[in-house]
C-alpha cells in the first residue's frame, strides 16, 4: 500500500488526504526511509540539485500585542516590562545594516498594537513603515504584514480586506508571510490561539492577497496538540489554494516552511499538554517529507526552520524533500523567546559551510527563487 501511494505520487498525481494521513502514520523504520527517499526524488525533480539561500533581515517592529495565544512567549502589553516598539529611525537604522551586509529582502511582522496608528490610521502606520525601508533602499524586497496584522488594520480602520492590501501594496509590500496560520483548523485555533482569525478568514485573505497580484509564503505550526489528519487537511487547504492561484495565472504561494513548536516559555497548561519543550526532530522529517510528496506539484520550494530545529536540523530536513535553507534573519525575536535553541542569525558563510556538507551546490536567491549568486 505505502509502496502504491509513493509510486503515484512519483508518477506525478496528487495524494488524497487519507493516503497523506496513511504515510504520515508510519513508525516502521524501513518504511519511513522509504518516505524519505521518495520525498527527496521528488525535491530533485521538482526543484533540483541546488540548495537556495536568501540574505534577509528580520524586523519584529513591536511586541505590544492585544491578542494573548497560549503559545507566544513574545508579545507583551504596553505597560509590561521588555515591551519594546520601535521608532522610524530605528527602522531605518536596521535597515540600513541589512543592506550594508547583503541583504536583498526585509521580512516584518510584529505584534498588534491598537496604538500603532499615523493620522488616527492603523493601515497609514503600516504603510509609513514600510515607505521609510523603501524610500532610502527603493530596490528592497518587503516582505511584510501577516494575514491577522490584515485583519487588525482592516477592522481598526473599517476597511474591507481587500482595501488594506491594495493599500499596503501601493505603499511596497512585495509579498506576504503566510505566517498566522498555526494549524488551519478551528478546533485547534480555538485552544492555540482563540483570538485570531479562524481559518476561513486566512483563506480568504490569502486568496485575496493573491489576486491582488501579491505573493505570499505558506507555514504550518507542527508538533503541538494537532492530529496527523488536521496536518495533512492543513496542507490540503494550501494546496486548493494554490491551485485557485495557478488557474489565474497567479503566483500564489512561493514556498511552504514547516514551524516545529517551542514551548519552552510557553504557559505550563499546554506544555504539560505538548509534553515536550523543543521540537521532535524524527517528527518534524517525517511531516517535512510528506509536505513534499503532498504539495511538490503544486508548491516546489520548502524550506525548514534552523531557528526551531537548530542548523543541524535543518541541514538534515535537506534529505527529506527541501531544497531551500532559508534566510540570514540577521535577527529574530518571536522564536527565540519562545525558547528556541537555533540562534537568530546566521551568516552566508555558514549556511554555505552547512550545504556543501551534502555535496550538493548552494545559490544565493531573492524571496521569489530567482538566482543570484551560484556555487
Amino acid at each position: 500500500m505505502i509502496d502504491a501511494i509513493l509510486d503515484k505520487a512519483e508518477s506525478g498525481l496528487d495524494l488524497s488526504v487519507d493516503e497523506g494521513v496513511l504515510l504520515l502514520k508510519q513508525t516502521d523504520v524501513d518504511v519511513i526511509e522509504k518516505i524519505r527517499q521518495s520525498s527527496d526524488r521528488l525535491r530533485q525533480k521538482q526543484a533540483g540539485e541546488t540548495v537556495t539561500y536568501v540574505i534577509n533581515r528580520n524586523i519584529n517592529y513591536t511586541n505590544i500585542c492585544e491578542q494573548h495565544c497560549s503559545f507566544c512567549a513574545f508579545r507583551r502589553d504596553e505597560s509590561d516590562e521588555g515591551s519594546y516598539w520601535l521608532d522610524w529611525s530605528q527602522i531605518l537604522e536596521k535597515a540600513t545594516d541589512a543592506v550594508r551586509r547583503g541583504a536583498t529582502e526585509i521580512c516584518m511582522q510584529g505584534g498588534l498594537n491598537p496604538t500603532a496608528k499615523v493620522q488616527e490610521s492603523s493601515l497609514k502606520y503600516y504603510q509609513k513603515l514600510v515607505e521609510t525601508i523603501k524610500s532610502e533602499f527603493p530596490e528592497l524586497h518587503i516582505h511584510a504584514f501577516s494575514p491577522q496584522e490584515v485583519q487588525f488594520i482592516a477592522r481598526e480602520d473599517r476597511s474591507t480586506i481587500a482595501e488594506v492590501i491594495v493599500g499596503l501594496r501601493d505603499a511596497g509590500v512585495d509579498s506576504m508571510p503566510g505566517t498566522a496560520a498555526e494549524v488551519l483548523d478551528n478546533q485547534v485555533r480555538k485552544i492555540l490561539c482563540p483570538e485570531k482569525i479562524d481559518a476561513e478568514t486566512w483563506i480568504e485573505i490569502v486568496q485575496t492577497t493573491h489576486q491582488q497580484g501579491i505573493p505570499t509564503t505558506s507555514t504550518m505550526l507542527s508538533g503541538h496538540i494537532e492530529t496527523s489528519e488536521q496536518q495533512i487537511q492543513h496542507l490540503e487547504k494550501l494546496r486548493s489554494i494554490q491551485k485557485s492561484a495557478q488557474q489565474l495565472g497567479l503566483t500564489g504561494i512561493t514556498e511552504f516552511i514547516l514551524l516545529p513548536f517551542v514551548g519552552k516559555e510557553a504557559p505550563k497548561p499546554l506544555r504539560r499538554r505538548v509534553g515536550h519543550d523543543q521540537p521532535i526532530l524524527a517528527d518534524a522529517l517525517l511531516l517535512t517529507a510528506v509536505a513534499r510528496i503532498f504539495l511538490g506539484n503544486w508548491i516546489p520550494n520548502h524550506q525548514p526552520s534552523w531557528v526551531k530545529l537548530g542548523l543541524a536540523g535543518a541541514v538534515e530536513a535537506l534529505r527529506w524533500g527541501c531544497n531551500d535553507i532559508g534566510g540570514t534573519l540577521m535577527e529574530e525575536h518571536i522564536t527565540t523567546m519562545a525558547g528556541a535553541i537555533g540562534g537568530t542569525c546566521m551568516e552566508v558563510e555558514t549556511l554555505q559551510t552547512a550545504i556543501r556538507s551534502l555535496d550538493r551546490p548552494y545559490a544565493q536567491r531573492d524571496t521569489l527563487y530567482r538566482l543570484l549568486v551560484c556555487a
